[in-house]
This record gives structure tokens, sequence and C-alpha cells, in this order.
């Protein structure tokens, strides 16, 4: 038998590396502390703990050919760009094609990840995993932290912005953001200009009043 691995996460590097491994001969588990695959590409209309956001309007900004999995390419009929939902389900045909989904525990978030007692010489970890009300300890020979890097919202210190006390409005990280309606006929600041900030400026031209685009560098050309 292989080396077992735990996987953290079912998004699109949990699932890469789901087959990674049994294509290596391993023994892989993934724990997924949601009740699906998808990661950051499964939308949903809150923002869940633990796990990356998008927007309901989110498009892929690369082509479906750079996208793919080598392995595995895009269907003819998908569109060169993909909606959110479409990529998602590429995700389930991908887990679906190399049978990923009997490898994968839902509803299992991983609350602590440390070396075995004997670990200079075995080289194990210590998994300790949270269902419902139960823990759960195993032992694996390696561990893949598949949990991206946008799962928690960075919002400066607001005393980064002068004044801001007096400021009457909302405000919110664009992790937060989800759908435009909510600023119909409004006055809106962006503070940004990356590619979040880009999109959902443009979005909400059609919905607020008047829309300010604002970067402390400038352009970037």
């Amino acid at each position: 038998m292989g080396k077992r691995v735990a996987v953290i996460g079912a998004g699109v590097s949990g699932l890469t590396s789901i087959k990674a491994c049994l294509d290596e001969g391993f023994e892989p588990t993934c724990f997924e502390r949601s009740c699906d695959i998808g990661g950051l590409w499964r939308f949903t209309e809150t923002v869940e703990k633990g796990r990356a956001s998008i927007y309901k309007s989110v498009v892929t900004n690369t082509s479906k050919e750079m996208s793919c999995f080598s392995d595995f390419p895009m269907p003819d009929h998908f569109p060169n760009y993909m909606h959110n939902s479409k990529f998602l389900e590429y995700l389930r045909l991908y887990a679906k094609c190399f049978d990923l989904l009997k490898y994968i525990r839902f509803k299992t978030p991983v609350i602590q990840v440390e070396k075995s007692k004997d670990y200079l010489t075995t080289g194990q970890w210590v998994v300790v995993t949270q269902n419902e009300d139960r823990q759960e300890s195993s032992i694996f020979d390696a561990v893949m932290i598949c949990i991206g890097h946008q799962i928690e919202a960075y919002i400066p210190p607001l005393e980064c912005f002068p004044g801001f006390e007096k400021f009457k409005g909302s405000y919110l990280h664009s992790q937060s953001y989800k759908k435009p309606d909510i600023f119909q006929g409004k006055t809106v600041v962006v503070i940004g200009m990356g590619n979040s900030a880009a999109d959902i400026a443009v979005e909400l031209c059609h919905w607020a009043k008047k829309v300010v685009l604002q970067h402390k560098g400038g352009s970037p050309g």
C-alpha cells in the first residue's frame, strides 16, 4: 500500500492533488469543510467562514485553453471565457472522470496539523478533524494544504483613512460583494485597481449613480 496523504480542501488544487497522489500510487484522503467541491469557484449567496468567496457575475480572466488541466481539456462547447458556474461544471466533470469524490470527506474541517511524536524517524503527521461534535486524529505520511490564499479579507485599520469616523455610509471588502443591485442609485468609491476592483467598478456603473475608482499608485497601465 502506498503512503497515506492528507489533502486539505477540495477546490482546484485539492482535486488535482488527489489525482496526482493516485497517479503516484499514494493513498489520498481529502478533507473538505463544506458540503461540496469547487472551493473558490462555487458561488454562495453569503460568505462562508474558512472559504474564499466570489461574486455572482465572476467570469474567468484566462481562456479555457489556458485554464484547463493538461490531462482534461475543456469541452468544445464551453465558452472561451467562462462564468464561474461553468468552471464549476468543469471541475465536476473532472472529478467524475477520474472518480475523485470517493476520496473526499465533506463537512470535515481540519482543526490541527502537527508533527507526530516520532516524526524524526517516520516523517509522519497527525491531522485532527472535526465532524459535528466529534474530533478524530489520523496519521499521515504527508499533508497537502490546498485551501487557497484568499480566505481572509484584509481591511486596513480605519485610522488609515482620516475622517472616516464621520462617514455615514456603508463599506465592505470585495470578498463580501455578491450582487450590484444593493448599490442602485448610490455614489460608490472602489479602492484599488486589481482584477476584482476593476471588474466590480465596471459592473457597478450599470447600477450606481456614480462610481469612483481610486488607486494610490495610479493606473498600472
